[in-house]
């Protein structure tokens, strides 16, 4: 099974102007793998992303995931296919302050009638001493382990991460990045990390690299290291 963009186009209107976020973009990527979207700002990193996590829709074109069509789905489709397939990483961990790691971890849990025991996720994440803590009793490292329980306790076959250290330090960037390889390797996830970072990218078994909404590079990479072994 494979991940398909196929002459995938999106456009944003702002009065009479259209704006190209991806031009008519083709790849493919396969099951199990880590893929690295590399660019500079505004090459269209996120918008791939979203298009692939079905926050937003192609302008034209086909996503294929899984056996789905992703831009011949309905809104309601749309929707069952983001709750039990896909798991997000932002930046920002976006984590209910009120809420223990434990009960943000559960809240995802509660979406998914197919969701991993929790305590098995924190244990995953580093974090099962720490479920009874609240977000701001967490450091940013912390805190970002928790929005990676809590994006693949659902399960999903696919594990979004948009710049997931870009707010970390080097060392706690370190530490996430071992932990997104450990659930690739634990869970068999499809990961796809959006980064800035190309130094990144080496811990990656696939590389596309955007400019101006345009592929201009897919690379496997043969000689892909720990993320231990990442430096910058």
């Amino acid at each position: 099974m494979s991940i398909q963009f196929i002459g995938v186009t999106k456009e944003y209107k702002n009065g009479s102007n259209i704006f190209l976020a991806l031009n008519n973009i083709s790849f493919e990527a396969k099951e199990g793998e880590i893929v690295a979207i590399v660019g500079p700002s505004g090459s269209g990193k996120s918008t791939l992303l979203n298009l692939l996590g079905g926050l937003d829709r192609a302008t034209s074109g086909e996503i294929i995931f899984d056996g789905l069509n992703l831009s011949a789905l309905s809104d309601k489709e749309l929707t069952k296919y983001r709750r039990d397939k896909v798991g997000f990483v932002f930046q920002f961990y976006n984590l209910i302050p009120n809420l223990t790691a434990y009960e943000n971890v559960e809240v995802a849990a509660e979406l998914n009638k197919n969701s991993l025991k929790i305590d098995e996720v924190l244990e995953a994440v580093g974090l099962l001493d720490k479920k009874d803590k609240f977000p701001q009793e967490l450091s940013g490292g912390e805190q970002q382990r928790v929005s990676i329980a809590r994006a693949i306790v659902k399960s999903p076959k696919l594990l979004l991460c948009d710049e997931p250290t870009g707010a970390l330090d080097y060392k706690t960037s370190k530490e996430v990045l071992e932990l997104i390889d450990k659930i690739n390797q634990i869970y068999k996830t499809t990961i796809f990390i959006v980064t800035h970072n190309t130094s990144i990218a080496s811990m990656c078994h696939r590389i596309i690299r955007l400019r101006s909404g345009q592929i201009i590079e897919i690379k496997e990479n043969i000689n892909r290291i720990s993320p231990k072994e990442v430096e910058w």
